[in-house]
Order: structure tokens, then C-alpha cells, then sequence
């Protein structure tokens, strides 16, 4: 394996004063395009309509090494990068009655076991650190872009409070995942629905990435979706990851290998561009489950880790209803980073 893979470090919290990241490895001499940086942290920030939390982060990053300006051009110098993203919305208040009460469906319990205490606002768990990921992750998008890679996502499915339109919207296998205007309305009036009565939604994002050369990878521990895997639970809310599309019997799931202008194909992608841990040279798809939002305004059980004794927890704050809209660029850039390394390490 080589030494230029990304060696990544996400640090801070939800409510600190800043959030950052500090990489390694990245070549000097790259053009970073900051105004497409700023597009992409854009789409992962907070406080974008009725579908988000109703708290407003900036998310612009500082960066304190690693990139240079020159002649109104971000550069890269070859020196450790570190962005830094300000926290200017806190409200640690909002978590004062959890301070020995861990929330359903998060990480407090293991927190307190672990390190003896709750993390105000999710801590190092918060879907907030995200955005230092992102910021690295759309680096890495402009450096595949260099080499004909593109990466999107976009969400497939939500779970409930939803009609069919969802289940209606057509997937494009060959090209881009893209979804129809009807979709994205049933889309809308779920997250709004749960909303509505203080619960929240869950559902599948599809990622697709095209232009990765057949024979990138390896096997067992070295294998592509082991590394694609590990980046996309980086992400929080993450509970499951599945690429291509599997089929009952094998003379259906497997692809059959055609010659298309001198170059071999699969005739379908069911493996997701992937077999054994290298890629076919066909798309690589995958797509990833995410939970529903954990903090929601109904009512719940839980006990106080101090007396042991059961409570009633209504959980204060700002939260979204449906975290997918905004997740779904951090799936591109968990992928970017996975693919970067992946075709750095060989």
C-alpha cells in the first residue's frame, strides 16, 4: 500500500466553540475552487427551510494551514491542513435536563459508561461534526473531478408518514441517481407530516460514483466496500449500507461481461460495480440507511443514571425532522474520501 493515502482527524462539538479537521497527505500544487467548496458545505448547513433544524450555522471554513492564496486562487502547499468552522448558534442550555438522562436513540448512555458523562448536544456524536468531513470530502471531489470522477447522491426512500410517490421515483442505474418532481413533494410533506406531531423520519440515500477505473481494490480488508463502508459510518445517524442489487438466484444476480467498444462491461450492475473488493469499471452504487432523528419533541422513557430511577424525558433543542436532506452530501464526501484513498493506496 502507499503512503498517500489521507490520514483524517475530526475534532470539537456540537456546542464548542469550534469544529475543525486536520489532514494529512494531501499533494501540493492542487487548485482547490473555494467558492465550489462554500456551494458544497452549503447543502450539509443548517437552517435551510421547513425540513431543517430551525438553527442557522454559517459553516464557513477558516483555514489555518495547508492551503494558500495566490493570485486569488486557493493552492495546496503539501503542509498538514486544518479548516476550523466556527460554532456562532450555541445553546447548551437547551441540554440541561439531560445531564444525567440519556436520550432514546443516542449516544449518551454509552458516553456516561465510557467516559463518565453526557456530551452537551450530541458531543462528538452530533451530526454537527459532519461538516469538518465535508470539508475534506469536497477536496477530495475536486481532485477525482480531475480525473473524471464524479460523485452523487440522493435520496431513494423515506419511511414513514410518506405515499407511494417515493416508491414511484425512477432510479437511473447507468447515469446519475435523479429523482422526479413528485417525489421530491411526497419528499417534503413527510418530513412536514412528521413534524407535525413532534416525530421524525428515516430512509435510504443512494450514492453513485462513476469514472473509477476496473482494478481499483483488493480483497478481505483491503476491498472496496470495506473502505467505503468504514467512511460512511463515520456518519452518525448511519445504520447500514448495501451495494447493488442483490437477486434471489444467481442466474439473475449475476452480471454477464459483454465487450462494448473494446472495453469489458457487466450488461447489468447488480454488484454495484464491485466484485470481490475491486471495481468492475461500471458505476460503483451503494446505498446507505439512515435512522431516523434520535431527539424529538414526543415524550419518552428513560432513567436518571444518578438516583436510577425511571423519567419522563421530553427532549428541548433544535432538531431536524428528517436528516436526510442534509445528509446527503456527506454521503458524497464520505465516498470521496473512501475512493481517494482507495486509488491513492494502490
Amino acid at each position: 500500500m502507499s503512503d498517500n493515502r489521507l490520514d483524517i482527524r475530526i475534532y470539537g462539538e456540537s456546542h464548542a466553540d469550534c469544529i475543525g479537521v486536520v489532514a494529512e497527505g494531501l499533494p501540493a500544487g492542487k487548485k482547490i475552487d473555494m467558492d465550489a467548496l462554500k456551494g458544497f458545505l452549503a447543502r450539509r448547513a443548517p437552517g435551510q427551510g421547513d425540513w431543517s433544524t430551525p438553527r442557522k450555522e454559517p459553516d464557513l471554513p477558516e483555514f489555518a494551514s495547508g492551503l494558500v492564496e495566490k493570485d486569488g486562487e486557493w493552492v495546496t502547499d503539501g503542509r498538514t491542513l486544518e479548516a476550523i468552522i466556527r460554532n456562532t448558534n450555541r445553546r447548551p442550555q437547551d441540554y440541561a435536563n439531560v445531564q444525567t438522562v440519556p436520550r432514546p436513540g443516542h449516544a449518551d448512555y454509552g458516553s456516561w459508561v465510557k467516559y463518565g458523562h453526557i456530551p452537551s448536544g450530541g458531543g462528538k456524536w452530533s451530526g454537527r461534526m459532519t461538516a469538518p468531513l465535508c470539508i475534506i470530502g469536497g477536496i477530495c471531489k475536486q481532485l477525482l473531478a480531475e480525473d473524471g470522477i464524479e460523485i452523487k447522491a440522493h435520496i431513494i426512500r423515506l419511511l414513514e408518514y410518506c405515499d407511494d410517490a417515493m416508491e414511484e421515483n425512477s432510479v437511473v442505474r447507468e447515469g446519475f441517481p435523479t429523482i422526479s418532481e413528485r417525489a421530491a413533494d411526497s419528499m417534503k410533506k413527510a418530513i412536514q407530516n412528521a413534524r407535525s406531531v413532534g416525530d421524525s423520519i428515516g430512509g435510504e440515500i443512494e450514492c453513485m460514483i462513476t469514472g473509477v477505473k476496473a482494478g481499483v481494490g483488493d480483497a478481505l480488508f483491503d476491498g472496496m466496500e470495506a473502505e467505503i463502508a468504514r467512511m460512511i459510518f463515520a456518519i452518525p445517524a448511519v445504520k447500514g449500507i448495501e451495494f447493488g442489487t442483490m437477486r434471489e438466484c444467481g442466474v439473475d444476480n449475476n452480471d454477464a461481461f459483454v465487450v462494448e467498444d473494446g472495453v469489458v462491461k457487466t450488461a447489468t450492475n447488480n454488484c454495484g460495480g464491485i466484485l470481490g473488493g475491486i471495481s468492475t469499471g461500471m458505476p460503483i452504487v451503494f446505498a446507505t440507511k439512515v435512522k431516523p432523528t434520535p431527539s424529538i419533541a414526543i415524550e419518552q422513557d428513560s432513567v436518571d443514571l444518578e438516583t436510577m430511577q425511571p423519567v419522563k424525558l421530553k427532549v428541548q433543542g433544535r432538531h431536524d425532522p428528517c436528516i436526510l436532506p442534509r445528509a446527503v452530501p456527506v454521503v458524497e464526501a464520505a465516498a470521496a474520501i473512501a475512493i481517494y484513498n482507495l486509488i491513492n493506496g494502490e
